[in-house]
């Protein structure tokens, strides 16, 4: 009997993929400089880092995705990284004692600045509510060319956690500040996420949240503007749909803002009930949203443009890329196993991109993992779970049970405190081995951007 193997759609390799493929095995195996021959940069050392966050992204939702699309004996994108750990993701109280669920707030905070924070926290101290700086911060102050991409809002935790510090991650906008009463700029603060994010002049922001740019500041020399006015005044260009986002070229920043909250998700279904659902297949060939491109395609972008910014910038000048599929963690919170796995699947094809590129610069250091594990689990079928569950007919023909368990009030389901996997290729990409803490994934991504 031959065998194919299988990549998303259930398609067999072809000639091309199979060629990538080795070109990914040379520069982690053969070593970096066997990947570009002709490049006379110093491979051994990472020039560029793009870190991609499945937000709730645990190893169950890992393994729904790749049972759904690609077989349980197949791989998606993510799983080819040479080198894997997991990392701890307990945040902290006050008294800096463990709180061992985190939220995604406290950590991002910790990948970003290398510190443990409260829950809800941005890039703030558990015990005294200070400013740390943060590896985008670090990174622009090293010369380096920056970007974010994100299908939640750009103001949203994980994007929050590069480019701003608020008490309260419910402080997105001017009009949000109630629970940062020491942030605003009447008190001396730095202001609500938008409107510190344009401050930052990013070079790259692309992802939703367009209603907390169209807020009006009314505190400190800015008032009277919304925050979108302000981020042309620092010179952004502002886009919102594909068409404006493709015709971009590098030069000034780009602020994409493609939705006025986070962007839709790709699959539906029915989600999870008591007592489960009927076995359903996932409708997964809904047309694109009208002029919202794909975190795939925002990636693809982000990288072209950085990659292009940091040229401009000068010899040895590199990128930090942050790229977030933020909706894992949404459609987990709604127990909808269906816009999970495809919003998972849109993430695998945002490591795609990311990995092609690295194989042709193998002076880049591709890191992904999640910021927390979630409510899914894969239960047997003669299972009765006492919470939610769902029935799912794969692209194999065998049905899969998925049961939410974690209902923890108007938040819907909620996190789990588990450790979560992180995987790397290219420079400095051993230091993910083993099992490390979010904190470490800050010092990585120090050394990789060889910044102090």
């Amino acid at each position: 009997m031959t065998m194919k193997c299988r990549v998303l759609g259930s398609a067999p390799y072809t000639r091309q993929a199979l060629a990538g493929a080795a070109l990914l095995i040379a520069g982690t195996v053969m070593g970096p400089a066997a990947a570009s021959s002709g490049d006379e940069r110093d491979t051994s050392r990472a020039r560029n880092v793009i870190l991609l966050v499945g937000d709730g992204m645990g190893d169950s939702e890992i393994t729904l995705a790749r049972n759904y699309t690609v077989g349980a004996g197949g791989r998606l994108h993510m799983d080819g990284f040479p080198m894997t750990g997991s990392y701890t993701t307990y945040s902290v109280d006050r008294d800096g004692r463990p709180n061992y669920v985190t939220d995604s707030a406290a950590s991002a905070t910790a990948w970003a600045t290398g510190h443990k924070t409260v829950n809800d926290r941005i890039s703030k101290t558990a015990d005294t509510d200070r400013a740390v700086p943060t590896i985008l911060e670090l990174a622009r102050q090293g010369g380096l060319a920056t970007g974010s991409v994100t299908s939640a809002e750009l103001t949203d935790a994980t994007p929050a956690a590069l480019t701003s510090h608020v008490t309260d991650r419910s402080c997105q906008g001017p009009a949000d500040m109630e629970r940062c009463p020491t942030d605003t700029r009447a008190a001396g603060g730095p202001g609500s996420i938008a409107e510190q994010t344009v401050a930052h002049r990013v070079d790259v922001l692309l992802g939703g949240g367009r209603q907390r740019f169209d807020q009006t500041i009314t505190q400190g020399p800015e008032r009277g503007s919304t925050v979108l006015q302000r981020a042309r005044q620092h010179g952004y260009r502002v886009v919102t749909d594909a068409r404006g986002l493709d015709a971009v070229r590098p030069g000034r920043p780009v602020l994409g803002l493609f939705a006025p909250e986070e962007l839709p998700v790709a699959w539906t279904g029915t989600p999870a009930a008591a007592g489960g659902t009927a076995p359903q297949r996932c409708v997964t060939d809904r047309e694109p949203s009208d002029g919202i491109p794909s975190l795939e395609v925002l990636t693809r972008k982000a990288i072209a443009l950085l990659d292009a910014r940091a040229r401009q910038k000068g010899a040895g000048k590199g990128f930090f890329l942050q790229v977030e599929g933020a909706a894992i963690d949404k459609q987990n919170h709604d127990a909808d196993p269906c816009g999970q796995i495809g919003e998972t699947v849109a993430f695998d094809r945002a490591v795609k991109a990311a990995r092609e590129y690295a194989a042709r610069h193998p002076d880049t250091l591709v890191i992904t993992t999640a910021d927390h594990g979630h409510s899914s689990q894969i239960v047997p079928m003669a299972a009765r779970p006492a919470g939610l569950s769902a029935t799912l007919i794969t692209d194999e023909g065998a049905p899969m049970k998925v049961s939410y368990a974690t209902h923890a009030g108007e938040e819907g389901q909620e996190h789990s405190g588990v450790q979560v996997r992180i995987a790397a290729e290219g420079p400095e990409a051993h230091r993910v081995l083993g099992t490390t803490d979010q904190t470490q994934l800050f010092t990585t991504l120090r050394i990789g951007l060889n910044l102090r």
